[in-house]
């Protein structure tokens, strides 16, 4: 059965230098309108959780989520896939330091800047802020990881560092864990509570 899955895959295998033929033609198949470029995996597991706890469900939106495997890739996806392209409508979420890769992707695509959304540091901040810094422990916590975070919060390098800047680098120590806890952190979310640029971005596809 030809899903988005296969698309995405196909659109990878074409950033990377392949043939474009299989991704015009599934994007055809599946009346593909919108794709999502996002930075990296961890993303992608905090959109696909808050579409789930909204009901929707993007791909019959004809909507596609691209992991682009770093925000320097940008360019690009965009230039295959946006107006100048495939002629796919462009979306994405990013870091503040991302803008301007973003923004001249954007420029490469053919696209309007509007269709990007920008987190503050990143993602993961975002979200710790919306929770608050005991709520993120308390899930810290359930996942079974209060005492790797404990060796953490005793390194030398992390004192003199803010709570909220401690869980967020703590995310980033183990391979996996951004992925895990994107999707553990969304689902923990009063849904009047979701960040920004998260929302937005949901708002708009």
């Amino acid at each position: 059965m030809t899903d988005m899955g296969a698309f995405r895959e196909a659109v990878t295998a074409w950033a990377a230098g392949g043939p474009g033929d299989p991704a015009h033609e599934l994007a055809a198949l599946l009346s593909v309108q919108v794709v999502v470029l996002l930075e990296g995996p961890s993303d992608v597991a905090a959109i696909d959780a808050l579409t789930a706890r909204r009901g929707r469900d993007l791909e019959a939106e004809g909507v596609c989520v691209v992991s682009m495997r770093g925000a320097m890739n940008v360019g690009r996806f965009a230039g295959l896939l946006g107006p100048s392209g495939l002629g796919l409508r462009l979306m994405g979420l990013c870091d503040e330091a991302e803008r301007r890769y973003y923004a001249r992707g954007w420029e490469r695509g053919g696209a309007a800047e509007e269709g990007i959304f920008v987190c503050a540091a990143d993602l993961e901040d975002e979200l710790i802020r919306a929770l608050g810094v005991t709520r993120v422990k308390e899930l810290v916590e359930a996942q079974g990881d209060l005492r790797p975070l404990q060796t953490f919060l005793n390194q030398p390098a992390q004192q003199g560092r803010t709570s909220q800047q401690q869980l967020r680098r703590f995310l980033g120590t183990k391979k996996g864990r951004k992925i895990h806890y994107g999707r553990v952190l969304v689902e923990a979310l009063d849904l009047d509570r979701v960040p920004a640029p998260l929302d937005g971005l949901l708002a708009a596809l």
